[in-house]
């Protein structure tokens, strides 16, 4: 016999499944005369309790992520906003050892697993044979459900922005090497290049050196960026002020646009064009679709999922039109 869960019980009742939680559990914010219907439908289906019939979601987010940071808070509050409105609650663990994570997921009806975790943790839950969405990386073909956002579509539609307003020197600055999403945004940034002749991309790569000596080196091999598509909001907030120390302004002379759409974006002067991550819809997704798996409306064994959430281009006043004649900064 299939369990009862909240879910069901809010759909026989007409009621949402964040009344019938709170209700079952004895929380405030439901009125008697409410409670007693929830819980006389409850016995009436053969609802066995929260512990027995629901558990929890666990959500694991790697402890050594801090590029990361802000997104893995939107993620989590798309997540936690979504088990709300389903009843369900959330078990939170931070950490990045295969075996303490693979403990974690054992006392829990299904897994999301956030940030670049080694692949045995991965195997490992699943070999528990617990439900498991990924908001991180994947192998090719994979078969793990997924979901993420749209970055090499986003390279793509930078690219585009950029070639429309003029711009045929882009320097893609990339900063620190290795990290997937970034290489994504690049290829999208190439997509373009091909399709476009003439247009010319330089992959600025950097750690400890700074972005102005990757420049300055790039300027004297002959590259004159016009804009700069920075792979992060934070390379961007970066740049504007290495730049405009050369004398350079800001969009007049180079066009800058970041990526993430974090707050910092809009604090600096200009504010700063960018990709919006949509990180709370990213979480969102990923708990439907375990709830999905958790309640069999995914045959077991039906092929991975994978979902993607459509970043969006916001345009602000660090960017403009490619400059027509020489342009300012120190010689």
């Amino acid at each position: 016999m299939a369990r009862v869960t909240v879910r069901a019980i809010a759909e026989a009742s007409g009621l949402s499944a964040f009344t019938v939680s709170r209700a079952l559990s004895g929380k405030g914010g439901v009125s008697e005369a409410t409670r007693r219907v929830v819980r006389d439908l409850a016995d009436t289906m053969g609802y066995r309790g929260q512990a027995a019939a629901e558990g929890d979601v666990g959500l694991v987010f790697h402890d050594q992520d801090p590029v990361n940071a802000d997104l893995q808070v939107q993620m989590q509050n798309g997540v936690q906003r979504e088990a709300q409105r389903w009843g369900r609650s959330v078990r939170i663990h931070w950490g990045h050892d295969p075996a303490q994570i693979r403990r974690f997921a054992k006392a829990n009806r299904g897994i999301l697993l956030v940030g670049p975790h080694a692949p045995e943790t991965m195997q490992g839950i699943l070999d528990d044979g617990s439900p498991l969405v990924r908001m991180g990386w994947l192998d090719p073909l994979a078969p793990v459900d997924h979901v993420s956002g749209t970055n090499r579509e986003a390279g793509q539609a930078v690219g585009r922005y950029l070639v429309g307003l003029g711009h045929r020197h882009i320097g893609y600055v990339q900063g620190r090497t290795g990290l997937r999403g970034r290489e994504e945004r690049l290829r999208g940034l190439r997509d373009v290049a091909e399709a476009v002749p003439g247009l010319e991309i330089r992959n600025l790569c950097f750690e400890d050196q700074g972005l102005w000596a990757v420049l300055e080196r790039e300027m004297k091999d002959g590259f004159a960026p016009t804009a700069l598509f920075c792979a992060h909001d934070a390379l961007a907030v970066q740049a504007i002020p290495v730049l405009m120390r050369q004398g350079f302004r800001i969009p007049e002379d180079v066009s800058v646009v970041g990526f993430s759409d974090f707050p910092v974006a809009t604090q600096i002067s200009p504010p700063l064009t960018t990709v919006r991550v949509h990180g709370a819809e990213i979480g969102a997704a990923a708990l439907r679709l375990l709830l999905d798996r958790i309640e069999g409306k995914l045959p077991p064994g039906s092929p991975a999922r994978r979902v993607q959430i459509v970043e969006t281009l916001v345009e602000r006043g660090s960017s403009g039109p490619a400059p027509t004649g020489r342009r300012r900064g120190k010689r």
